[in-house]
C-alpha cells in the first residue's frame, strides 16, 4: 500500500498473523539494555524513542507495509502496545495509549500477549477447468445408456420400415459449420438479453441498458469460472481485493464466540476493522453494479413484491456485471449476512442497529447512479436490503439459463439430418422463451389443439360435391377408424350420420294396363244354365 491508502491509522489493515508476527519479533529482538532515571538503574529495559527507531525500521522492511511506514505511525502502534500490555513502563504501568517519542522507559511484561489462535485447514484451490469451444457438449457419450425395450405394433413397424418399401424420401447427413468462439459468445449474449428482457416484460432493453456495453466474456467467465462456494475466480490476480482488506472481512465474517475468543484483540478492535472495510469500498471509483446497469438494477425494484421474479432478474443483471464487481459483491454481501446474523458481534456503532449500519455504509458503494439525485440514496438502501435477504440465491448462476444455452450451442453443433428439396441454408433463429404450463394445460393442448385442422378436413370431405357417395363414405369410414375423437364430435349420433345420406325414396310398382282398363272385380257365382 502506498502512503495515501494507509492513512494515519494504517497498523489497523493488520490481518492476525500480522499482528502475532509483529509482536514476536518485537520482544525477541529488540535490543534491551541497562538504563538509569533519577539516580536509579533498570535492567533489561528500553526508551520510547529507542522503540520507535527499531520498531520503525522493521515495518519498513515488512512486505505488509513498506518504506512509506512513517514515524507519526509506529508511534500509533506502540500506543496499541502499550494499552494491550504488550509493553509497560519501567514502573510497571499499561492500559492507556499515552505513549509518546521521548526518553521515557520501557520494559516487556513477564508474561506474552500472544494467543494462539484455532487453525483451519490448507485451503485447496480446485482448478476449474473452461470450456474447450470444440469439446462435445456434456452428455452426450454414449456409452452404458440404458435402452427400454420397444413394444413393436403394425404401425409402427410401418413407419419403421416406410424407407424400406419407399414411402419416405432418401436422406443424408449434414455437418453444420463449426461454431467460432465469437458465435459462442453472441449466442450466450443474445439468449440472456432475451431472457433479462421478458422478465422486466420491456418491448425493449434500449430503455434501462445500453446492449452495446453489455460484455458478453463477462457473462461465461461469471458462469464457469467460480470456487464450489460459488464465487467468481478471477485470472487477473492484480484485481483482487487486497490481501488487508480480505483479512479483515473474514475477521469479522468468522467472529468467534466471546466464551471461545482466541484472537489478540483491544477494545474497540472490532468497530477499527469494520471502519477499515468500510473506507475501502467507500473509495472505489465506481459501485460494484456499475454506473452502466444503475436503471437495470432499478427497473428490477419493482418486481420486489414477486419476490421469485425479482430473485430470477437479478440473477441475470448480477451476470453481465465485470467479474471483479461480482467477486467483490459476493464476498461483501456474505460478510454483511454472517454479522448481522452473529449474536455474539459487539455492537459496532453506537447509535444505529447492526442491519441498519450495514445497508448505510455500504448502500452508495454498491449502487449509485452518475449523476447522483436524493432518490438514489433510498433505491440503494431497498436494493442492499434486498440482497441481503436474498443474497445466496441472487448471486447463484441461474441453472435454467445455463441450460437453456447449453441445449442452443449442442443443438447448433449437431449433425442434421436433410431430405431433398429442403434449404440447406437455413439460418436457425433463436429460440423464443415460452410461458410454462400446468401439465394438465398440456394435456388439454395435446389432445384437444390438433382436432381443429382435422375437423375442417373433414368438413371438406362432407361437403366435396365431386366425390360420388360410394367415394364419400369410403373415406368417412377411414376417417372414422383414424380420428374416432374428431368423428364422434362431428356426428354425435346415428341420426345426424343418416342425414348426410337421406334415403332415396322406392318407385311404386307399375300397374297392369289391362287393369287399368278393366278394374278388378270380386268373383261372383253365375247362375247355372242347366235346366
Amino acid at each position: 500500500l502506498d502512503h495515501k491508502e494507509r492513512g494515519p491509522g494504517c497498523w489497523i489493515y493488520w490481518s492476525f498473523t500480522s499482528w502475532n508476527e509483529t509482536v514476536e519479533i518485537f520482544r525477541a529482538k529488540m535490543p534491551l539494555r541497562k538504563h538509569r532515571c533519577r539516580f536509579k538503574s533498570y535492567e533489561h529495559c528500553f526508551t520510547a524513542a529507542e522503540a520507535v527507531d527499531w520498531l520503525h525500521e522493521l515495518l519498513r522492511c515488512s512486505q505488509n507495509f513498506g518504506p512509506e511506514v512513517t514515524r507519526k505511525q509506529t508511534v500509533q502502534l506502540l500506543k496499541k502496545f502499550l494499552k494491550n500490555h504488550v509493553i509497560e513502563d519501567i514502573k510497571g504501568k499499561w492500559g492507556q495509549e499515552d505513549f509518546e517519542d521521548n526518553r521515557h522507559l520501557y520494559r516487556f511484561p513477564p508474561s506474552s500477549p500472544l494467543k494462539p489462535y484455532p487453525k483451519k485447514p490448507p485451503y485447496q484451490k480446485d482448478v476449474i477447468k473452461f470450456p474447450e469451444w470444440n469439446d462435445p457438449p456434456p452428455g452426450t457419450s454414449q456409452e452404458n445408456i440404458p435402452v427400454r425395450p420397444v413394444v413393436m405394433n403394425s404401425e409402427m413397424w410401418y413407419k419403421r420400415h416406410s424407407i424400406a418399401i419407399g414411402e419416405v424420401p432418401a436422406c443424408r447427413l449434414v455437418h453444420r459449420r463449426q461454431l467460432t468462439e465469437a458465435n459462442v459468445e453472441e449466442i450466450w449474449k443474445s439468449m440472456t438479453l432475451s431472457y433479462l428482457q421478458k422478465i422486466l416484460g420491456l418491448d425493449s432493453l434500449e430503455e434501462v441498458l445500453d446492449i452495446k456495453l453489455v460484455n458478453s466474456k463477462f457473462i461465461i467467465h461469471n458462469v464457469y469460472s467460480v470456487s464450489k462456494q460459488g464465487v467468481v475466480i478471477l485470472d487477473d490476480k492484480s484485481k483482487e481485493l487486497p490481501h488487508w482488506v480480505l483479512s479483515a472481512m473474514k475477521c469479522l465474517a468468522n467472529w468467534p464466540n466471546c466464551s471461545d475468543l482466541k484472537q489478540p484483540m483491544y477494545l474497540g478492535f472490532e468497530k477499527d476493522v469494520f471502519k477499515t472495510i468500510a473506507d475501502y469500498y467507500g473509495h472505489l471509483k465506481e459501485p460494484l453494479l456499475t454506473f452502466h446497469l444503475f436503471d437495470a438494477f432499478v427497473s428490477v425494484l419493482g418486481l420486489l413484491q414477486k419476490e421469485k421474479v425479482a430473485v430470477e432478474a437479478f440473477q441475470i443483471c448480477c451476470l453481465l456485471l465485470p467479474p471483479e464487481n461480482r467477486r467483490k459483491l459476493q464476498l461483501l454481501m456474505r460478510m454483511m449476512a454472517r454479522i448481522c446474523l452473529n449474536k455474539e458481534m459487539p455492537p459496532l456503532c453506537d447509535g444505529f442497529g447492526t442491519r441498519t449500519l450495514m445497508v448505510q455504509t455500504f448502500s452508495r458503494c454498491i449502487l449509485c447512479s452518475k449523476d447522483e439525485v436524493d432518490l438514489d440514496e433510498l433505491l440503494a438502501a431497498r436494493l442492499v436490503t434486498f440482497l441481503m435477504d436474498n443474497y445466496q440465491e441472487i448471486l447463484k448462476v441461474p441453472l435454467a439459463l445455463q441450460t437453456s444455452i447449453e441445449e442452443r450451442v449442442a443443438h447448433l453443433r449437431r449433425v442434421q439430418i436433410k431430405y431433398p428439396g429442403a434449404d440447406m441454408d437455413i439460418t436457425l433463429s433463436a429460440p423464443s422463451f415460452c410461458r410454462q404450463i400446468s401439465p394438465e394445460e398440456f394435456e388439454y393442448q395435446r389432445s384437444y389443439g390438433s382436432q381443429e385442422p382435422l375437423a375442417a378436413l373433414l368438413e371438406e370431405v362432407i361437403t366435396d360435391a365431386k366425390l360420388s357417395s360410394k367415394e364419400k363414405k369410403k373415406k368417412l369410414k377411414q376417417f372414422q377408424k383414424s380420428y374416432p375423437e374428431v368423428y364422434q364430435e362431428r356426428f354425435p349420433t346415428p341420426e345426424s350420420e343418416a342425414l348426410l345420406f337421406p334415403e332415396k325414396p322406392k318407385p311404386k310398382p307399375q300397374l297392369l294396363m289391362w287393369a287399368l282398363k278393366k278394374p278388378f272385380q270380386p268373383f261372383q257365382r253365375t247362375r247355372s244354365f242347366r235346366m
